[in-house]
């Protein structure tokens, strides 16, 4: 049973000002979106609804599930193409949206989890509660637009999972500055980096300014394992680092945003 790979970045701002794109393959499950549970069996999207109800960048920017939708489209459609111009082949992720907890492939998880990635079933679950806890936990200014960071991290998990380089994370190196597992978050940091920067080829986002690259730094700043530590004990030990420092974040969301291509993305080699 694989262990959920957590994400703990928040906020590259976009505006979406184009018809929001929905692709089948992107949602699973069935039922009522932003439903309570009983149980832990979880409560995901209803494919049909939310394509009837996310048409528009208008329902994007007035809704928050539309606006989760517009940017998994993105962030995934940039991979398909991406893969494709490689010569190989992208297989998406599926999303799955709950509420309160869910049962995973991965165990049993809950909302303050929040978004991760399960690569004992390669799903990326979100609970659309987590925006809120953004604000509420991590003071992230981003706002609503802060999902998009968040999201493409996760999905940057999905690729390693395909390339094989997820588990260099998920042995027995698994905390310290240096160690594997934080080298295997930056690389997500970097993808996510590697997205907004060509978030305008896939035809969903429309307008990323330098203004949303500074929000993006500043919340990956806010959830840097040392600010983290300094606001939650009170000290900071790096040993027990699991994502990286603020500095690392930063650093390593901004040269996949400076490369615009995944092979700038190389965390293994080298000191980080």
């Amino acid at each position: 049973m694989g262990l959920p790979v957590g994400g703990g970045i928040t906020g590259v701002i976009i505006t979406v000002l184009v018809l929001v794109v929905l692709n089948s393959g992107l949602l699973t499950g069935a039922g009522g979106l932003g439903a309570g549970l009983g149980n832990l069996e979880g409560q995901s999207a209803d494919n049909t609804q939310l394509a009837q109800d996310c048409q528009t960048g208008a329902d994007a920017t007035e809704r928050q599930d539309c606006l989760v939708v517009a940017y998994v489209n993105s962030i995934q459609q940039f991979w398909t193409d991406e893969y494709t111009r490689l010569g190989g082949t992208y297989s998406p992720s599926q999303t799955v949206f709950f509420t309160d907890r869910v049962a995973t492939a991965c165990g049993n998880a809950t909302s303050a989890s929040g978004p991760f990635y399960c690569p004992a079933d390669a799903q990326v679950y979100i609970d659309l509660g987590f925006l809120d806890q953004l604000r509420t936990d991590f003071g992230a200014q981003g706002g609503p637009f802060a999902a998009a960071y968040i999201l493409a991290h996760e999905y940057g998990h999905h690729v390693q999972d395909l390339e094989g380089t997820l588990e260099r994370g998920r042995g027995g190196d698994r905390q310290g500055e240096q160690s594997e597992a934080v080298r295997t978050e930056l690389q997500a940091d970097c993808f996510a980096g590697v997205w907004a920067r060509n978030a305008t080829q896939t035809g969903i986002i429309t307008a990323l300014t330098a203004a949303d690259i500074a929000d993006a730094l500043d919340s990956a700043a806010a959830v840097g394992d040392d600010r983290i530590q300094s606001r939650m004990q009170g000290e900071v030990n790096p040993e027990t680092w699991t994502h990286g420092s603020s500095e690392q974040r930063q650093h390593w969301f901004n040269e996949g945003y400076e490369g615009a291509n995944p092979a700038a993305c190389d965390t293994f080699s080298g000191g980080i």
